[in-house]
């Protein structure tokens, strides 16, 4: 009869993305996730096979995560879409430790995309969620006159989305939260019909 297990799941779960999202796939060993789960190396192979198998459940959950928020941006008043877009790009004030991390979709997209199938297809499939959330929001930014009716919804989606990857980049480089959101800002303004910005 199995043993039942003795650990939380989640947890451990939580504990690995942290650990790859720090060190990247290929800089982390089976020996980093038992030190970083607190789980033996058969624990771990036992409980979620190898570390490929390990990576692309993680991955494919925090995939998941990221196209339900962004679901989630596209819901509310259409005269606030540029406001949830603002957030969006912006970087909490109070960052701690975690701030630097960074995504684990950009990370493992910019490592295992050109070799792991399975790891570029979800990718893909993520961005193409971003983009699309993206443009709906500048359509209703459109219809709520905040935005220039003429430009093209799907293009500033795809630049806005374009923006947050590059903020991700700096803010793992060290540059600080200010420069950070003075960025987001301009990118927003930079899109913002002037009217409505009186």
């Amino acid at each position: 009869m199995a043993r039942p297990r003795t650990f939380d799941e989640h947890d451990v779960v939580v504990a690995a993305r942290r650990r790859f999202t720090e060190t990247g796939y290929h800089g982390t060993s089976v020996e980093d996730l038992s030190r970083s789960t607190g789980l033996s190396k058969g624990s771990l192979y036992g409980a979620f096979g190898d570390k490929e198998t390990f990576f692309r459940r993680i991955f494919e959950e925090y995939c998941a995560a990221s196209d339900q928020s962004a679901a989630a941006r596209v819901e509310g008043p259409e005269d606030q879409a540029l406001d949830r877009l603002r957030d969006w790009l912006r970087s909490p004030e109070e960052g701690g430790d975690d701030s630097r991390l960074g995504c684990l979709l950009a990370k493992g997209t910019a490592e295992l995309a050109w070799t792991d199938e399975v790891i570029a297809t979800r990718s893909l499939a993520t961005f193409e969620m971003l983009f699309d959330s993206c443009r709906q929001l500048i359509e209703q930014a459109q219809r709520a006159g905040l935005v220039d009716p003429a430009a093209d919804p799907a293009v500033l989606g795809q630049l806005i989305v374009a923006t947050h990857r590059g903020l991700e980049a700096l803010t793992e480089a060290g540059v600080d939260v200010s420069t950070l959101n003075r960025i987001a800002d301009a990118a927003i303004d930079s899109i913002t019909l002037t009217r409505a910005r009186g």
